[in-house]
């Protein structure tokens, strides 16, 4: 494994991170705090639920926790990448303060503070089964545990069992039935239920090895969903379900060309539902937006926990609950470094965007460098590594100088401009690029300004235009095996 030498982040941005472990102020609990169970897939993208509208999902579980609870249906992560997201949703913070942390296969620095720690020092039982915060190198430096948690391998079960039951618990269940290496080979049964009203999206050709795919990908959520309906089986077992916040969702949008590692909503939007009893009016569509960095500080708030100021987080307990005059969010910030590294020099490929109701605008840092990573394999994945394998990859790679198959290959693996806006109203699908365009010139300048306000209240390192320091930091991620050589037991 390669490490190249870590950079430092710049003095100024140093000196407003904290060296301390987590420890909020605890404010009046409530007089029965709820227990919390997340529901956290890998790589399951909106709107692949049943209730969300897609006719091809089969989500009876997510539909229950729907129609029981509240669906949110613009919830965003902050990053197209697992391991940055994670770290969000650990920290409440922009995936930018977190320093390594804010790529993929990163370490995960010990001063970083998490909620479970302080969910923890307020009374609470904290376990993790499954994918954690993942993928990355936290042993090295300073974390006796996964930063979520104890890990109990039984699952839910275990975790209920072991539990002190005078204390509340919080339980994240790490669910990885949506990653790409559980269904990639599937060939894809063209008798599967998802074969027949199945939706080929306009960013890839309609050919029978896409759909052969697709329909792979929507088994992987009928395994995903089967284990979220057994996580509320026990809950429902233990009669613990009733005074149990149950939120479902993903880390990010799926695997797939233009998914996983890019800003657009392929990449960064999930589905979310959430079920507390009686708590909340059932069968309610909550369409404020939800960034998953605010998860902590709304876990935080049920607890009884003061959010700590350098949250940049909001909670949404207000929106849950449909609390009178509660504010509601009309947006929200997308950004990415280093995903895999695939690109010579271990270059990264920046992006910090906003998202709203009518538009897409993102700024592309660096679109010197190819945005899908190298055309030649640099140190992991293989060529245009940062697009994961499958067929679909591989159709639209092999075949990009077929005139039928070279759009495609642009959306997914050309270089991009310094800017991209799309119109949401006329194109959400995001495929029509219309930054420069005259008549959008006001509200290109409009989001670029709310950006750059947005990097310098999050005092965001790439306000300095020449800062690369991401591209040095450690990458703990395997490099390939060299063809037809064994992997080692």
């Amino acid at each position: 494994m390669r490490v190249p030498p870590r950079s430092r982040f710049p003095a100024w941005l140093r000196g407003l991170c904290l060296a301390a472990i987590f420890a909020a102020p605890v404010a009046a609990a409530p007089a029965e705090r709820p227990n919390v169970l997340l529901i956290l897939a890998d790589n399951w993208g909106w709107p692949h639920a049943g209730a969300l509208g897609d006719p091809a999902a089969q989500t009876p579980a997510f539909d229950r926790v729907a129609r029981e609870g509240v669906l949110f249906s613009n919830t965003f992560c902050p990053v197209p990448s697992c391991s940055p997201t994670r770290a969000s949703v650990l920290t409440g913070r922009a995936a930018h303060q977190l320093e390594d942390a804010a790529s993929l296969w990163s370490a995960f620095p010990r001063k970083l503070k998490v909620f479970t720690a302080a969910l923890r020092a307020a009374g609470y039982e904290v376990g993790v089964t499954g994918k954690a915060w993942s993928p990355g190198n936290f042993k090295d430096f300073g974390w006796p545990e996964n930063p979520v948690g104890r890990d109990y391998p039984g699952g839910l079960p275990e975790f209920l069992a072991a539990r002190d039951r005078a204390k509340p618990f919080f339980f994240w269940l790490g669910n990885i039935d949506t990653a790409s290496h559980t269904w990639r080979h599937a060939p894809g049964d063209p008798q599967d239920p998802a074969a027949a009203k199945l939706r080929v999206p306009p960013m890839f050709p309609d050919t029978p090895e896409v759909r052969a795919t697709l329909i792979a990908y929507y088994a992987s959520i009928r395994r995903l969903d089967a284990a979220a309906a057994a996580a509320l089986s026990v809950l429902e077992q233990e009669k613990l379900l009733e005074n149990t916040v149950v939120l479902y969702t993903s880390d990010n949008g799926w695997q797939l060309p233009r998914g996983l590692a890019n800003c657009y909503d392929t990449g960064t939007r999930v589905p979310l539902a959430i079920r507390w009893g009686s708590r909340v009016r059932a069968g309610r569509t909550e369409a404020g937006f939800v960034s998953l960095t605010d998860l902590a500080p709304t876990f935080l708030e049920l607890a009884g926990v003061t959010p700590p100021s350098e949250m940049t987080g909001r909670s949404f307990l207000g929106a849950l609950l449909d609390r009178p005059g509660a504010a509601r969010a009309d947006h929200v910030f997308v950004e990415r470094e280093r995903h895999a590294n695939v690109r010579r020099g271990d270059l990264s490929y920046p992006i910090r965007g906003l998202r709203t109701r009518e538009f897409l605008y993102l700024r592309n840092l660096r679109p010197d460098r190819w945005p899908a990573g190298d055309p030649q394999q640099h140190f992991a994945v293989g060529p245009y590594g940062d697009v994961d394998p499958s067929a679909i990859k591989e159709l639209i790679v092999t075949r990009a100088a077929e005139p039928a198959i070279a759009p495609f290959f642009a959306l997914s693996f050309g270089k991009r401009q310094a800017e991209e806006l799309y119109d949401l109203r006329a194109d959400p699908d995001q495929l029509v690029n219309v930054a420069g365009r005259p008549e959008f010139a006001a509200v290109q300048r409009e989001l670029r300004g709310r950006v750059e306000t947005w990097m310098r209240a999050t005092a965001d390192p790439r306000l300095d235009p020449a800062y690369d320091g991401w591209d040095a930091m450690p990458y703990f991620g395997p490099a390939p095996r060299p063809p037809g050589k064994a992997k080692k037991n």
